[in-house]
């Protein structure tokens, strides 16, 4: 199953300089909408995020079928996460965000959803990590913005 990754998920790897450790934990199978990779540029072009080499991700463009319910969740969401989930459901995929309304509908629609706390157990699960270098990324996330709602991996193992 292909996994969709959202603007948030690449951010929070972006700030800690460690995309790669995406593919190390779903391997070939990631993917993400242009409209989220666009979102993931803008934050570089504002300085907010630091330039990095995603060339190892096949970025995706919406079909012009899929336009009407891109449309539709665009109304609650923004452009990443409406392509999103747009895509999840027309090719039956999974989907990492940390976006609330988008994890909610996503729920609400029944696609397979895991975020940023999911990436980091995945790879303490997959022994690439360690729980200590795990939350220790966690924390300098959560230093550089994002909102978790856990400071530890220990809260949720």
């Amino acid at each position: 199953m292909i996994t969709l990754l959202d603007n948030t998920v690449m951010s929070n790897f972006a700030v800690v300089e460690c995309p790669d450790l995406l593919p190390t934990a779903f391997g070939d199978t990631l993917a993400t909408p242009e409209q989220a990779f666009e979102e993931l540029e803008a934050g570089v072009r504002a300085g907010k995020l630091p330039c990095l080499d995603w060339q190892w991700l096949p970025v995706w463009t919406l079909e012009t079928t899929e336009a009407p319910r891109y449309h539709e969740f665009l109304h609650n969401l923004n452009a990443g996460e409406a392509a999103c989930l747009t895509i999840a459901i027309t090719r039956g995929c999974r989907v990492l965000t940390d976006d609330r309304d988008a994890r909610e509908l996503a729920r609400h629609l029944r696609i397979p959803l895991s975020g940023t706390l999911g990436v980091l157990t995945r790879l303490v699960d997959i022994g690439h990590l360690s729980l200590d270098e795990a939350d220790a990324l966690l924390l300098q996330m959560i230093a550089a913005g994002y909102r978790s709602p856990a400071t530890s991996l220990r809260d949720i193992i």
